[in-house]
Formats: C-alpha cells, sequence, structure tokens
C-alpha cells in the first residue's frame, strides 16, 4: 500500500517530487493535492513486477474542473509493458474511469464515457487481471471488462498524477494506492456494496 504522505518504493526508495504536491488531513487521514499542471511523483519501482494477476484500488477524489484527459497512475516495465488508469472529465464536471493495459503488440482499453462518476468527492477506482480478463470497477461496482494477454511485468516504474512522459497532469487528490497480488473477488474490492 501507497498512502499520500509516504509514496516510496518497497525497500525504501523515494519518489521523485514533480512541482508542489500538496499533502493535506483530514479525518481520514492524508492525501495528496495535484493542481494538474506540473504536480506528480515519480517512484523508481514497479510495484507489480513478476505478478501473473493482480488488482490495483486507488482512492482519488479527481476535481470537476480538471482537464478532459488526466493520467493519475502509470506502470511502466523496462520493455515498455504498461498499466494506466485516468479520469476523462467532461464539461460538466463528471468523470469517467479509463484503464488500459499494454503488453507487447497486446493490448485493452477500458473506457465508456457514458458511465459518469461525481466529481468533488472520494471513489475507489480500481483494476483487476486474473490472468487473462482485464475488468475495471469504481465504488466496487464492475464497469468493464475484456480478454487480453499481459506477461508478469519486469522492473520498471510509477508515476502518480502524471504519465510517466510528463503530459496529460491530474486535477484533484489521491489518498492512497493498494496493490494486491491477486484478482480480488468482486466483494473483497473496496467501496463494494
Amino acid at each position: 500500500m501507497w498512502r499520500a504522505d509516504d509514496f516510496s518504493a518497497p525497500g525504501g526508495a523515494a519518489a521523485a517530487v514533480l512541482g508542489d504536491p500538496k499533502i493535506l488531513r483530514d479525518a481520514g487521514g492524508a492525501y495528496a493535492v495535484f493542481a494538474g499542471k506540473s504536480d506528480g511523483y515519480i517512484i523508481p519501482a514497479n510495484p507489480l513486477a513478476g505478478w501473473a494477476q493482480f488488482t490495483v484500488e486507488v482512492l482519488l477524489d479527481p476535481d470537476p474542473a480538471g482537464p478532459q484527459a488526466q493520467r493519475f497512475l502509470h506502470i511502466e516495465d523496462s520493455s515498455g509493458n504498461r498499466l494506466t488508469m485516468e479520469t476523462r472529465v467532461t464539461p460538466a464536471g463528471q468523470w469517467a474511469l479509463d484503464t488500459f493495459l499494454l503488453a507487447g503488440k497486446s493490448s485493452r482499453a477500458l473506457l465508456d464515457q457514458k458511465r459518469l462518476h461525481a466529481a468533488g468527492r472520494w471513489h475507489w477506482a480500481a483494476l483487476r487481471y486474473d490472468g487473462r480478463r482485464m475488468e475495471s470497477f469504481v465504488d466496487g461496482q464492475k464497469e468493464l471488462d475484456g480478454l487480453v494477454e499481459f506477461a508478469p511485468m519486469g522492473p520498471g516504474r510509477t508515476s502518480i498524477g502524471v504519465r510517466l512522459n510528463r503530459v496529460y497532469w491530474y486535477k484533484g487528490a489521491i489518498r492512497e494506492i493498494i496493490f494486491h497480488p491477486t484478482a480480488l473477488a468482486d466483494g473483497s474490492l473496496h467501496g463494494a456494496p
């Protein structure tokens, strides 16, 4: 688990801080606020390295005034295989979840811009991969799924609040990111009813 007040890799490798993300606190603990222009973290580790299946859960609060396309999590290994999670924000200030897996020539994107969620409040976004099927969830509710070949990733890097090449900045807050080395059952996902 990575929490906003300690975005560091297993083994203690510190995150490189981009811009000036703010760490604030409320009754739920610490959370990082990203301005949508230059704030982010780059961590010299791939928490999914070697995993044949996994679940990634992110507790986020997208800003309704954020850019249309925003990448809040990007994990990539040294071969260019990657996992990304993004928001697609509408002019009305709602957002849709966009998830993506790429391994060699195999890829799958899951996005339905009609599945909208209220911005300006906390949500759990999740991407689950069971070794053959990729699925996306918001607040424990399944949104989309599809088959994709995604071999275990190797060592790499992770960015939070922006794509690794420093485009598609995220505007909003992130409280925590949880990496599970298994495809969690539906009822085990955060936010599940």
